[in-house]
Parts: C-alpha cells; sequence; structure tokens
C-alpha cells in the first residue's frame, strides 16, 4: 500500500504528483509532507565508483577447475581413497 517517491527539492510535490504519478495509478494519494520530512540524497556511487574490468571467462574457468580438483582432494583425503 506504500511507495515512495523521490521529488525534485524545487518541485512542488502536488504538481509533480500530478504529472508523474495520476497518469499511472488514478486512484492514488498522498500525505503532504512535513517541513522535517525534507531531505537531500547524495548519490555516493555517482561519484565514487570506479569501473573494474571484469575477469575472462578462461580466468575464471582455470580458477574452477583448480577449485574443483582442491576439494577432490580434500574428499579423497577425508574418506581415505
Amino acid at each position: 500500500m506504500r511507495d515512495g517517491e523521490t521529488v525534485p527539492l524545487k518541485e512542488d510535490v502536488g504538481e509533480y504528483f500530478k504529472r508523474e504519478v495520476l497518469p499511472h495509478l488514478p486512484d492514488a494519494w498522498y500525505l503532504e509532507p512535513k517541513e522535517d520530512s525534507i531531505g537531500y540524497e547524495i548519490p555516493l556511487a555517482r561519484y565514487f565508483y570506479q569501473y573494474t574490468l571484469p575477469r575472462s571467462s578462461e580466468e575464471i574457468k582455470q580458477e574452477i577447475s583448480s577449485l574443483n580438483q582442491e576439494i577432490q582432494e580434500m574428499l579423497k583425503a577425508v574418506l581415505n581413497i
């Protein structure tokens, strides 16, 4: 029953609601925001995220193979095979 919207700080909540919400949900309603409910969102990922290239599939395949071999050796040691 509850959902949240991020309304731009300089925009009127009522106008935003009429333009962005009511066309999709005609029976929607909202409570007038209180003065202390106004806040800011700082998208840290936008400013601090640094892309790192993923590992190649061949490298991942080799790691899986090596881990599989290690697991097999551990099982042999535990089961005394």
